[in-house]
Order: structure tokens, then sequence, then C-alpha cells
């Protein structure tokens, strides 16, 4: 191995340390975070591995704007039913039943968490007071329905270090630095099981391997994909540079179950170099929504309600249309169904048709001025990536919402002209298939957050964290360890470290950038099988001949070449899936030249896909698998309900 020379950190390659848990936890985002404080909070030991520093890490680590899904608290109209059934019913079957229901009924309950943890949750200082969107009593604050009132807008930028701090009262073993690599399985009572797994600690290279009765996968959605510029990385995607789907390519690797790896949405948000910051210009999306949009000349670009009748306020641009029991708005949504679209402004095209002028303009000055001061004063700013990048350095530069204009680049609502063949998992992608207590096909190992199929948001993550992290602590309950085999950890120790035994080789960015091409050029917009096969087949060209090249000079070029790999798996994984569906799917985003039927009824259901000894299997399961949502889990949560009201009252 070569010399780590001027690096701060000790040369810990070689060296081996074991971690006992009950549970283990890889991923310190707010799904982590919270899996293991439920865990915790059921008297077992506790581990959480974490690649960066947990106390600002994961795609929330810099904040976050709002929260869905808060169908429990005091102020909302809807039920946790109605509002799970309108996210699998507005993704055509094709979502997760199951997770949006445990995020639609515990999601307040985790803001209430968080709260007692310390973070900021509602207005308590009254800075919005009298505002539409602030309720007098409580001082919780609304976002998009303000009749229905189950989206909160929230202090995000307060939560992970609260969630740090409970994480230490609790006792449970953090393990930042270190990155999780594998998972370890064995075989007990002729049944494959999870029994821990192994990791890399990013600054000195020591090889941590954590033994545990139950895992839990709590890592973010794969990204670097198909978009990567080496000279812009933060740019490439809108989510955390470390944050690349390595929990995926791990189970992948030891067979976990996985669907709807074949849906890919046409690049949302950073084009690699080509688009601005996310939310940093002017438009009328999520954080930015309901800004007044005008035109070149100044004139106002109407909403319009679902029922195509133009809205005379900025008020009614956040109360369902008459009839309509409530909209949908967020970051679940990638073409929202007519029924529960909700107040948008008209078609791009229709806009051009009526004679308005581009470029466009986000117009805040022409709103009242509290719904200008949550936009620009708190989205703008707790959203994450904002907060020094937008907020700060925009005032800074003399920008002033109450005189300015923030154009809207692009054509239609972009920051970018995205290319057709450049797709994000983005907007309820596909992820690991799992049972109603999130557990995967393989005992022992459960998933949270970004990890499951069809993910959503923050409230998302946190809820499905503490909820596989409370079943997850009652498997390990009932079985004994099972001692890892050596000669696998022996394995994945030779893998980490040959990067660093090579001279003069490749750099991760150049397999990054090929990747990244191929799966544009041969895993587009619209696939086909033999240009799906001939991707298939460069990709492993690249494992071939690419990976052994491969070259580090210190732990932490190291770790961001285990990225690439871990990419590079993903990739594989995702032209396998794609080449499993033999139809066309509009919900899926999915296109092939040679089967251009779009969704026949044969082909509705989740096609999952394993791999097994090397050897893809394919597998079937229909959408509605998970049975009627309410019944289901009130059967199975009996004992959570009990400790709900205990802990929280009628708070």
């Amino acid at each position: 191995m070569k010399n780590v020379y001027d690096w701060p950190y000790a040369n810990e390659f070689g060296v081996r340390e074991a971690v006992e848990s009950d549970v283990v936890v890889l991923g310190g985002g707010l799904a982590g975070c919270f899996a293991a404080i439920a865990a915790a909070r059921k008297g077992l030991r506790v581990a959480l591995v974490e690649k960066g520093a947990t106390e600002r890490s994961g795609s929330a680590g810099s904040g976050f704007d709002h929260w869905e899904s808060a169908c429990s608290n005091p102020c909302s109209k809807v039920t946790p039913k109605e509002i799970a059934e309108a996210y699998v019913e507005e993704q055509d079957e094709y979502s997760n039943g199951i997770a949006h229901y445990i995020e639609c009924r515990e999601g307040y309950d985790r803001l209430l968490d968080l709260e007692d943890f310390g973070g900021k949750v509602r207005d308590s200082e009254g800075e919005f007071a009298g505002a539409e969107f602030r309720d007098e009593k409580t001082g919780l604050m609304f976002a998009y329905d303000y009749t229905n009132k189950f989206t909160l807008r929230v202090w995000g930028s307060t939560f992970k270090p609260a969630l740090y701090k409970e994480l230490k009262r609790l006792g449970v073993l953090v393990f930042d630095r270190t990155e999780a690599t594998a998972l370890l399985t064995s075989v007990v009572d002729g049944k494959k099981r999870g029994v821990g797994a192994i990791g890399m600690n990013v600054r000195t290279g020591r090889l941590m391997v954590f033994k545990a009765k139950a895992t839990i996968l709590t890592m973010s959605r794969p990204a670097r994909v198909w978009l990567f510029n080496p000279d812009l990385v933060g740019l490439c995607e809108f989510r955390p540079t470390q944050s690349i789907g390595s929990g995926h390519a791990m189970g992948w690797r030891a067979g976990v179950e996985f669907t709807m790896m074949e849906k890919s949405v046409k690049g949302e948000f950073s084009a690699a170099g080509r688009s601005f910051p996310p939310y940093g210009t002017g438009n009328n999306h999520n954080t930015w929504y309901a800004a007044t949009m005008v035109d070149a000349r100044g004139v106002e670009i109407p909403y319009v309600d679902r029922d195509g009748n133009e809205l005379k306020t900025v008020s009614e641009r956040y109360h369902p249309a008459p009839g309509q029991k409530f909209f949908l708005k967020g970051g679940v949504i990638d073409e929202a169904k007519y029924e529960y679209r909700g107040p948008e402004t008209l078609p791009f095209e229709e806009l051009m048709k009526r004679g308005y002028k581009l470029p466009f303009y986000a117009d805040l000055s022409r709103m009242p001025e509290m719904e200008r001061k949550v936009i620009w004063g708190m989205m703008v700013g707790e959203e994450g990536k904002t907060k020094i990048p937008i907020l700060q350095n925009y005032t800074q530069r003399g920008f002033d919402p109450a005189k300015h204009m923030l154009q809207s680049y692009g054509t239609g609502w972009q920051s970018a002209a995205f290319l057709g063949q450049e797709r994000q998992l983005f907007g309820a992608p596909g992820g690991v298939m799992h049972d109603w207590d999130l557990k995967t096909n393989i005992d022992g190992i459960y998933a949270a957050g970004d990890q499951l199929f069809a993910s959503d948001c923050c409230g998302f993550a946190c809820a499905t964290g503490y909820y596989a992290g409370r079943k997850a602590a009652d498997w390990a309950a009932t079985v004994d360890f099972t001692e890892p085999d050596e000669k696998e950890i022996d394995r994945e120790e030779a893998r980490l470290y040959a990067p660093m035994y090579v001279e003069d080789g490749m750099d991760w960015r150049e397999l990054n950038m090929a990747i990244s091409k191929c799966m544009q050029n041969y895993c587009g917009a619209v696939k086909r099988e033999d240009l799906l096969k001939e991707g298939l087949d460069l990709l492993e060209s690249y494992e071939r001949d690419a990976v052994p090249r491969l070259s580090c000079s210190n732990p932490h070029e190291l770790m961001r070449t285990h990225e690439v790999l871990d990419i590079l798996e993903v990739s594989k994984l995702i032209i396998n899936a794609c080449l499993l569906r033999k139809s066309s799917s509009a919900p899926l985003c999915f296109e092939r030249s040679d089967y251009p039927e779009v969704d026949p009824a044969e082909d509705r259901k989740f096609i999952t896909i394993r791999q097994e000894n090397g050897r893809v299997v394919r597998g079937e399961v229909p959408h509605r698998y998970f049975g009627d949502i309410e019944e289901e889990y009130l059967r199975r949560n009996g004992d959570y309900i009990a400790e709900r009201a205990e802990r929280y009252g009628d708070r």
C-alpha cells in the first residue's frame, strides 16, 4: 500500500474494530436518527453509522422548509387515510401505501418529538401573528392548502442538531465519519438473515465490523447516475454530494429485493452545472409556492384552480376549488392528476399562445407582506442548500423582495433546460420492497426513508425511520447473535482497500463521468432491448477494465471512490430492472420503443428484482398488496397507539 502523506489523521489501514449491538442503523439522516431513537427507547443497544457528521449530515442536514402530511395535527381537516390514499391514486397505484400511511399517521408525532428535543416547530414568538397561514392558538404555520392544514411550515435547520443531542442522551453509539459499505448475512435454520454490516472510517481507513441482531438501511436514494460534472460536483444533484445511494448498492449485492427501479424522471433540479442552485431563481414551485409570476412587461400571469377558473386574489391560491375536498402540493408530486392538482399557473405552452413575453419573473412585491416574508425570509432559508447560497448571499448583494423581482430562467418554470436523456431518481422513485414491518425479503434487515420505494420528503423519512426502528427492535429482542463469516469480511476488506495499492491510476471522477454518459446514451428517455443490453455490457466492461485502475492516496479519496463503485452497482440494477418491464408506462416515466403499448392491464403491477448468486431474479407483486392501509396498520400497531396516547396526550 502506498504511503499516506500530508494527511492529518492516523493511518489505520489493516486495523479492524468489532462493535456489537442489538440494532445497527446505517445512515445518520432523519430516518436513521429516528430509527436509532425508537430502538433505544425500547432499551436496546444501538449503533448508528454515518459517513458524515450526524449533527448536520444527510439530505436535511442544512434544513428544510415544510413538513408534508402532518394529518393528525390539531388543526387538520383531513384524515391520514385520505391523504395516503390520495398519494397512491396520484401515482396511479405505483406508490407505497404502507409507508405513506405511516407518514400520514405518525408524521405529526415525530414533529412533537423534535419539538421536545429542541427543534423549532411553531411560531412561538409571534413573528407571523395575524397571517392567514398561522393558527393563533397553537402557533403552527401551514403551507399550500390553508383550508385543510395538513402541511406545516417548519424551521428544519434546527432539527438535525436536536436529533443528535437526543441520540447522545439515549446512549446511542454514534460512529461519525464512518461509511457503511456492505451488509453481512448468514444462513440460520436454512434461511438467510442479516447479521450486521461492514464500514470504514473515512479519515483513518480503519475497518469496522458491526455485529447486530437487526440492521436498518436508512441511507439516501441514488444520485449522480445520469448527471455528473467533475468540475461542478455540488451542482450535479439536488441532494448533498455524499448522498448517492450506497444503501441500494449494498442491498443489491446482498440480495435485497427492489421495485420500481425502472422509473426515472426527466431532470428536475441541478443539471450538472447548467442549472442555477435549487430555489435560487424565481418560480412558483414548492418553496416559492404561490409566488406571483409576471412576464417581461410586468403583466401578471394568472393562477387557475382545478376547474380552470382564474383566481383573483393571492389568498385564493391556497384554498381548494368549490367542491374540491383538498389538493396535494409538494415533493411527492410528479405530474399531478387533475382531481388533486389544485391551484397552478397555466401550462407554459398556453401562456405563449396568449401572448405572454419571456423572460418571466417571480414578483414577491405584489404579495401581502406576510406571504412575501414567509417565502423569502423563512422558506427560502430553511430549505436545503438555501440559507447561505441564496438567502444570505442575495440579501448581502442588495436583493429586496419588496422592491425587486427574481428572473425565472430556462423554459417554462424550470431553472435549466434539461435534456431528455438526463434522468434522475426523483419524485417517488424506486427502492426497497418491504412488508408491513418495513422488513426486506431478508430476515433481520429493515429499511426506511429514501431506501424505500416511492419515498417522499422529510416527514416520510422521520415517520418511517421511527417505525422501522421499533419493529427492528422487537425482532432483535427475539433472536440470538449470529457470528458473521470471516471470509466475507476478508473479501470486503480487500475490495475496499484495493485502490490504495494502485499507482498512477484513474481518478474516481473519470469513472463517474463515464457511467453518467453510458446511462444517458443507453438508458435515457427512450429504452430498447438492444440499447439496454449494450449499456449493461459497457458498465460491465468498466467493472472489468476500469475499476482495477482506480487509484487513491488518502481515505477521503478512497471514500469518494467507493461511492462511484456504488453508483456503478446501482446503474447495473437500474438497467436490469428496465429489461424486466416489457411495456411502456406513463406513471413510471418509462418508454420502450420496442414495447410501445402504454400500461397494459397485464403489466399494471410492481415488478421486483433481486440478485441471487450473480443471477437476476424477477418477481411480481400486485399494486394493492398491502390491503386496507388503516385496518392493517391498526392490526399491527396497538402497542404504539397506546404509547402515543400516553406520551403525547392531546398535543
